[in-house]
């Protein structure tokens, strides 16, 4: 899947979609490809730099992707999904602009049923961590607040 399908696939647009495409996926995960940390538009530069901890946005992204690949094999309808939280994140390293190598960010889904989902994260280049975690995406809430 390239960087067409996936922004078919998930909210994100324009800039915004930060993923090139996906390198492998199971039930179980999701690993992406990106180069859009060294791009110089990258939406989420501020002050002339991009800092790791964006590299959350670049596993949720992924999360995303995730989530709609295990839709087309069960047909189940997407869900909007929000980033509710995230634990236990490490960051490696002050920013991501200044790395020369693509990033990959994985996913590994660890559980969860039709409202929250939580997945297992790292973003890794050239096989060094930049940043690991855990995060919670919360499934349909704005259809379930509607119904409330």
């Amino acid at each position: 899947m390239n960087r067409r399908w996936i922004a078919a696939h998930i909210p994100h647009q324009g800039g915004m979609c930060l993923l090139d495409e996906v390198l492998d996926w199971s039930a179980n995960g999701i690993r992406c490809r990106s180069g859009t940390h060294r791009l110089t538009d990258n939406p989420l530069r501020g002050g002339g730099r991009l800092d790791a901890i964006c590299a959350i946005e670049y596993a949720a992204q992924a999360m995303a992707v995730h989530g709609a690949l295990i839709g087309t094999l069960t047909g189940a309808a997407p869900a909007a999904g929000y980033l509710a939280s995230v634990r236990e994140v490490s960051l490696y390293r002050s920013r991501l602009d200044d790395i020369a190598a693509d990033l990959v960010a994985a996913g590994t889904y660890l559980g969860g049923d039709e409202s929250a989902v939580l997945y297992q994260f790292s973003v890794t280049a050239a096989d060094e961590v930049i940043a690991s975690g855990r995060a919670t995406i919360i499934l349909n809430a704005a259809r379930r607040a509607r119904n409330s």
